[in-house]
């Protein structure tokens, strides 16, 4: 019987993306970062994007946690899955989906995999940020990616240098974040960008014209103190809309003892 893991029991890749919050801190800084990207209108193609841009991050959550914490048959599995989704949607356009769409994907998931931890528990040593590289490297590969970046250092190069030539404000943009905002509401769309703020690269920020975050900067310091409690998850749940309260308390679940809401 195969016990071999796709990613080890003690890599940081694992408390990464085995924490609710900080999970939740890498989709949000990374809707800013795509709604940007030049190829998002291949989401926009099948219209589940623009339909349902909340839902799609539940989705992708999903997916990657079945790669992550699965056996590695399993998890190549799921990549492959992936794969056959994204060929079907490849013949229905009748053209391929360019390789640079798929490593702006990667690379982005590798910024704010980083950024969301450091901005909720500490720094990462470079051999973590190097560990964070290698695991996307090896889900790219299954993807059939070439020419990927061996280390933190290697990746941050050639992220800097995407940052510069792969994204523009267009009308693509514009339309996501209104849904965002019509699927969030108000409050929690402000609470959305103001994170953003604090995640995003400079090249995104000017791209959005964000200022400084408004409150972000009196709240990360107290949510630091309070997620090292189980309470941490209702604030959490109340940022939430309702139709997705049961998904992350399930996120939730192995680490606090707590009803949903």
């Amino acid at each position: 019987m195969e016990t071999q893991k796709f990613t080890a029991d003690d890599s940081i890749i694992l408390k990464i993306w085995g924490t609710t919050d900080i999970t939740l801190f890498i989709f949000a800084g990374a809707a800013a970062e795509f709604a940007l990207n030049k190829q998002v209108d291949w989401l926009y193609f099948t219209g589940k994007l623009p339909a349902d841009p909340i839902g799609r991050l539940f989705s992708t959550v999903e997916y990657a946690r079945q790669i992550i914490f699965q056996q590695e048959s399993k998890a190549h599995q799921s990549i492959a899955k992936i794969n056959s989704i994204h060929q079907g949607v490849e013949q229905s356009r009748g053209r391929n989906i360019p390789a640079e769409a798929y490593k702006d994907v990667l690379y982005m998931l590798i910024h704010y995999s980083i950024k969301a931890y450091e901005l909720l528990e500490r720094k990462l040593t470079i051999e973590e940020k190097d560990e964070v590289v290698d695991t996307f490297r090896r889900i790219a590969e299954r993807m059939n990616m070439d020419d990927l970046p061996k280390s933190y250092e290697e990746w941050h190069k050639q992220y800097k240098q995407n940052l510069q030539s792969n994204l523009e404000y267009s009308s693509y943009t514009k339309d996501l974040f209104q849904q965002y905002r019509k699927h969030l509401g108000t409050l929690r769309y402000f609470i959305l960008t103001e994170v953003q703020k604090k995640l995003v690269p400079e090249e995104v920020r000017k791209l959005l014209h964000y200022g400084s975050p408004i409150l972000v900067w009196a709240f990360i310091p107290f949510y630091r103190l309070i997620r090292k409690f189980p309470i941490h998850i209702k604030a959490i749940l109340m940022l939430v809309p309702q139709r997705f309260k049961e998904k992350v308390w399930k996120m939730d679940r192995q680490r606090w003892q707590v009803q949903p809401l």
